[in-house]
């Protein structure tokens, strides 16, 4: 098992190189030009622009729904354990520089969804099948198919062995074990390992209710992950609010901190290094792989969705799909980093964790703000952390499913098994040893970026004449429902 061990980190290391970081973090600044900054100038905007009425009937399911099926996938364990191992590893200040990146990310999240909507395609039962696939196929040629077909195979592997299934019910599984069974008191023994029942018993329930939405296809996706998603960032925002208006007088104190600290090398690094935001650890390469991992901006992921709602205009698919970046980091994760701050102040639990790692590290924070015996904090992380996670599972199906059906062709027969291929990952996630599920993860996320990540830099001209076009006929929202 060792020797497996270091051949997946050798291949990591090699997928995380310096290109590859140099890549993606070159692709959203160039982005950011090409759109003179849209994210700043445009961003009220799009939020408006969010719950508007779909306006084309091409489509599968309304803008909402597509940017709630994308949600699904984005918003996931990095939301929680994420920042606290962004600030464990460097600092508040790490905070500053996950807000810093995530506002290129905002631009690659719009530039990549715009794209997928320009150049999907309607299928003979009139369904939508659209992504970076399409994207490189048609918008640089067919003698780029190769490259479509390498990013749908790394599309397909990410979702069935990494980001999608055993990453998601590792983290379901281990924070409902912290909340009812922390020392594995009630253990079984499963494939020559001992697991508490409390992992087995959640490891079954969150592999029938993923079943019977799985089995429904894109619409029974969509419209769970538009009842779970708003239900679920709510309660998220709702916690951390409470943390927030608890300590309203200690708020400028914490961006004092965040900001003085946000200079030096250790927190830039972390912070830049983690950028995509937030599962940082204390090296550049497992920075930015995990980053990706939580915001998915740049990897691919996202169009996917986006290119199945029913909208006319790709530029304000793009719009709207731009906001998931936004909700996901500057909101959920900013909620997550204050409170971690505020609740370090008196005693630096962010330099002193005293080995709390992830979901403990947030925990112990919340409870340092809120007080009471602490469980109440950790079992509502504990309901955030399974929604975020299970949600993540169900979108990152559908990405997986589309992948793998604009490989097959009109083989409705392969998705079918992908489905029950996927289901089955997800029954045997929580027995695999957590440090191998990640490592397969950043590889597979990293190998999706960079053929996408290629595409939005050759067509980020593309990007900025239907951006210029589209706003010179649309210079407002009200014109725009014309």
């Amino acid at each position: 098992m060792e020797t497996f061990d270091l051949i997946l980190d050798k291949i990591d290391g090699i997928v995380w190189g310096i290109p590859t970081m140099v890549l993606i973090l070159a692709t959203g600044l160039l982005l950011t030009i090409r759109v003179r900054g849209m994210q700043f100038t445009k961003l009220g905007r799009a939020l408006k622009s969010i719950f508007r009425k779909s306006d084309g009937e091409k489509g599968e399911v309304t803008s909402f729904g597509a940017l709630c099926t994308a949600l699904s996938a984005t918003i996931g364990t990095g939301n929680i354990v994420g920042v606290a191992t962004a600030i464990a590893a460097g600092g508040p200040g790490a905070l500053f520089w996950m807000w810093i990146a995530a506002l290129l990310g905002i631009a690659t999240k719009y530039a990549e969804c715009m794209l997928a909507v320009m150049y999907r395609e309607k299928k003979a039962d009139g369904h939508i099948l659209g992504g970076p696939f399409y994207t490189i196929e048609k918008g640089l040629g067919p003698k780029w198919k190769w490259l479509a077909v390498l990013f749908a195979v790394f599309g397909l592997l990410a979702g069935v062995m990494g980001i999608g299934t055993i990453t998601q019910i590792n983290g379901i599984t281990s924070a409902v074990q912290n909340a009812f069974d922390p020392t594995a008191a009630n253990a079984i023994t499963i494939f020559g390992r001992e697991y508490s029942v409390s992992v087995v018993v959640a490891g079954l329930f969150v592999t029938l209710f993923a079943a019977l939405v799985i089995i429904g296809g894109l619409k029974r996706i969509s419209k769970v992950a538009e009842v779970v998603v708003p239900f679920m960032a709510v309660v998220y925002v709702f916690l951390g609010l409470s943390v927030l208006i608890m300590n309203a007088t200690k708020i400028p104190t914490a961006f004092v901190i965040i900001f003085k600290s946000a200079f030096g090398w250790k927190e830039v690094s972390a912070g830049i290094m983690g950028f995509v935001l937030k599962q940082i650890t204390d090296s550049m390469q497992k920075g930015i792989a995990r980053g990706i991992f939580s915001n998915e901006a740049g990897l691919g992921s996202a169009p996917i969705a986006a290119s199945s709602a029913q909208v006319q205009e790709p530029v304000a698919q793009g719009l709207v799909s731009m906001t998931g970046t936004f909700i996901d980091t500057i909101i959920i994760c900013t909620m997550t980093g204050l409170a971690i701050v505020i609740g370090g102040m008196n005693g630096g639990i962010w330099t002193n964790p005293d080995n709390l790692q992830g979901v403990a590290l947030t925990s112990q924070a919340f409870s340092n703000v809120l007080g009471g015996d602490g469980q109440s904090v950790q079992f509502l992380l504990m309901i955030c952390l399974v929604f975020f996670a299970f949600t993540t599972i169900l979108g990152w199906d559908y990405y997986g499913e589309r992948c793998c059906e604009y490989l097959a062709g009109d083989k409705k027969s392969v998705v079918i098994i992908y489905r029950i291929i996927y289901i089955i990952a997800v029954f045997i996630g929580p027995y695999l040893t957590v440090s191998e599920v990640w490592t397969i993860a950043d590889i597979f996320n990293g190998l999706m970026a960079i053929p996408n990540c290629v595409s939005l830099i050759a067509l980020s001209g593309v990007v900025s004449k239907a951006t210029k076009d589209f706003f010179k006929r649309y210079p407002t929202l009200e014109s725009e429902g014309k």
